[in-house]
């Protein structure tokens, strides 16, 4: 009977987790449907004519409207009456907006308008290096973040902890292009021991075949040392950069929530039946105060997967957030939509696995 009990109740559990997430996915339809309006009108808002940057100034009318009827920019934007006259209701998909999303739910993006490349090819091809610099500069968050917390909320209210959330204050504070600037002034320009910019040496990296993107991972596999000491040290900068924001944020959320944590009864009865205060720390506190702290990290990490444009434009960085800031700089709509999409796609499935770790974390956790 026990065994029968303990296994009605794991399926019931797993049920409810597989509830949870149907009705999350379901939640996200409404949510990825309001991105993709503002990601479609927010660059025409702004304004700015694609056919007259990329014919000039001087370009004639008709050369202009020839140019605008080619991409697509005399089209209604979201209903095209005349031809649902003629055509009937699937003329619908007959204006911008409705061919959009219609392509995206394809997994077409669209072509870009001044590199004349698929959208999809280019998200493939430059997502590995914002995803390659995002776990690095996560991990320096959590790695050095963490640990830190622990320490402020441990030596609480002492010089140790004033120190901690000095730092941590100061993290927040200072504008990434100005902390990455500074870095590369001193490590690159003046000490000479790290490059200021780019992902690898071209020269280096002329024969070598990458199998995943992941330069570090790629080298690593292929034992290719040299090639891995050379891409590490083009991330070093750029990944601390891009880490300093996210490490504040964890250090200040685990101090506090060890800090409550610590306060509990549980913590001082551990503390009376006189276990070893490293044991009362890593296993009732930290793993219990570790829920606000996922959360943080869940966020950060989608945020930083979003693609960081000031980083990786001060680093020259070939990802995600250069290619977009460029586009939105030369008006070129496809590559400004598909790459939010994708940013915002890549946030919301982040936010999902947090949700669903909080119960590995804490088994006292419900799915309703």
């Amino acid at each position: 009977m026990p065994c029968l009990y303990y296994s009605t109740l794991k399926y019931t559990h797993s049920l409810d987790m597989l509830a949870f997430i149907l009705r999350r996915l379901l939640g996200l339809v409404p949510v990825l449907v309001g991105i993709s309006l503002l990601v479609f009108l927010i660059p025409r808002i702004i304004g700015g004519d694609p056919a007259r940057i990329m014919l000039g100034e001087r370009a004639s009318a008709t050369a202009l409207e020839r140019l605008r009827e080619e991409l697509g920019l005399t089209k209604p934007l979201f209903l095209n009456p005349e031809a649902m006259q003629q055509e009937g209701p699937l003329a619908l998909f007959k204006a911008q907006y409705p061919e959009f999303v219609l392509n995206a739910l394809k997994g077409d993006l669209g072509r870009s308008i001044f590199r004349l490349t698929e959208v999809r090819q280019e998200l493939a091809h430059r997502f590995p290096a914002t995803l390659e610099l995002a776990l690095l500069a996560m991990l320096f968050a959590v790695v050095i973040g963490i640990p830190a917390g622990v320490i402020a909320a441990l030596y609480h209210r002492s010089y140790i902890d004033t120190g901690i959330m000095f730092l941590a204050l100061a993290g927040v504070s200072f504008p990434i292009f100005w902390l990455a600037i500074i870095m590369i002034y001193i490590f690159a320009v003046n000490l000479g021991w790290l490059p200021p910019s780019g992902r690898s040496d071209p020269i280096l990296f002329k024969d070598f075949t990458t199998l995943s993107g992941l330069y570090l991972f790629d080298t690593l596999i292929q034992r290719r040392f040299d090639l891995f000491v050379n891409a590490l040290k083009h991330i070093i900068l750029p990944s601390i950069a891009l880490g300093t924001i996210p490490l504040a944020i964890v250090v200040r959320m685990t101090r506090s929530a060890m800090l409550d944590i610590l306060s509990q009864d549980y913590i001082r009865t551990a503390k009376a039946k006189g276990l070893m205060q490293r044991l009362v720390i890593n296993k009732h506190a930290l793993r219990n105060a570790l829920l606000p702290v996922v959360t943080v990290v869940g966020l950060s990490f989608g945020s930083l997967l979003s693609g960081a444009i000031l980083t990786e434009t001060v680093f020259a960085w070939p990802g995600i957030g250069r290619w977009v800031y460029e586009a939105i700089a030369s008006r070129d709509y496809p590559i400004i939509q598909g790459g939010v999409l994708f940013a915002a796609s890549i946030f919301v499935v982040v936010n999902l696995l947090v949700d669903l770790s909080y119960a590995l974390i804490d088994p006292r956790i419900q799915y309703r």
